[in-house]
């Protein structure tokens, strides 16, 4: 008796454990590598040469895409994107595989012709792809604050060149900063011999105008990873300055202002005078 209930335990176990849905796992598998990558950067053709604007290709792999082409990000697995220096331009691709790891690779493409290159890079960066600025030293103050869509240059608190140390140590007089066209680099030197390194990218199409409907900045720039010179927001905690109304941009002289979102005119601005080095 006792062994015909032991094997019916047994088979009603059995039959239960056939019943069991079987249950299908999908096993992470490692990222593919460097080598394994299949991508392209092609320069397109025009006027029989090698042309700035790049077709970018990763199609096929099995991983996220990103490609840093120096003067901007494109994150897609591909696309054709601007460069704006001749000669050779190095695109880093990078690639986020399902478990987690990320692989890079560098592509060198040469650039023999630039079309539809916007003028203010050469303003920015020079002829020659680099340009220091420099505090303005023919005005009386170069920094400080004013009246927002008002004022052109610091008009109520004027600080001079030999007080910036004291608002922003190392950034006063001496100081200056590099705008580097290769990269859209913008490289802040400070007047003790360090410095600091971040990018720039500008919008012409951000124009501001003052209440009698002329135009009071043509454009913005904005900085990443840096700020300008003694780009702070002092009633703003000294808050950092990354984004800046562009007043003035020629070949010898740059003025910037920022004012604290929802300031209206007159409100507070926060100016920066500069000249080429």
């Amino acid at each position: 008796m006792k062994k015909s209930i032991l094997l019916s335990i047994l088979a009603v176990s059995v039959l239960l454990a056939s019943c069991e849905p079987i249950e299908h796992r999908d096993v992470l598998q490692g990222g593919i590598t460097e080598s394994q990558l299949n991508i392209s950067a092609i320069p397109e053709i025009r006027d029989g040469v090698n042309s700035n604007y790049i077709q970018l290709n990763s199609d096929g792999n099995a991983c996220l895409s990103s490609w840093n082409y120096g003067f901007g990000t494109l994150v897609a697995t591909k696309g054709t994107v601007k460069v704006m220096a001749k000669g050779p331009n190095t695109i880093v691709y990078t690639g986020l595989n399902a478990d987690g790891t990320m692989i890079t690779k560098s592509i060198t493409v040469q650039v023999d012709a630039l079309y539809d290159v916007e003028p203010e890079w050469a303003l920015f960066c020079g002829d020659s792809g680099l340009k220091d600025w420099v505090w303005d030293n023919t005005v009386a103050g170069p920094w400080g604050n004013g009246g927002y869509k008002g004022n052109n240059a610091p008009g109520w608190w004027v600080v001079s060149i030999n007080d910036i140390n004291g608002q922003a140590p190392g950034e006063g007089a001496g100081a200056s900063m590099t705008f580097s066209l290769i990269g859209a680099k913008i490289i802040k030197n400070y007047n003790d011999g360090t410095t600091a390194e971040g990018s720039f990218t500008f919008d012409m199409s951000k124009i501001t105008y003052d209440d009698g409907g002329a135009v009071w900045a043509k454009g913005k720039l904005n900085t990443k990873n840096v700020t300008v010179l003694c780009g702070k927001s002092p009633n703003e905690g000294n808050a950092p300055v990354y984004s800046y109304d562009i007043l003035k941009l020629t070949p010898d002289n740059l003025v910037l202002a920022y004012a604290a979102a929802g300031a209206g005119s007159w409100g507070e601005a926060w100016f920066w005078v500069f000249k080429k080095n």
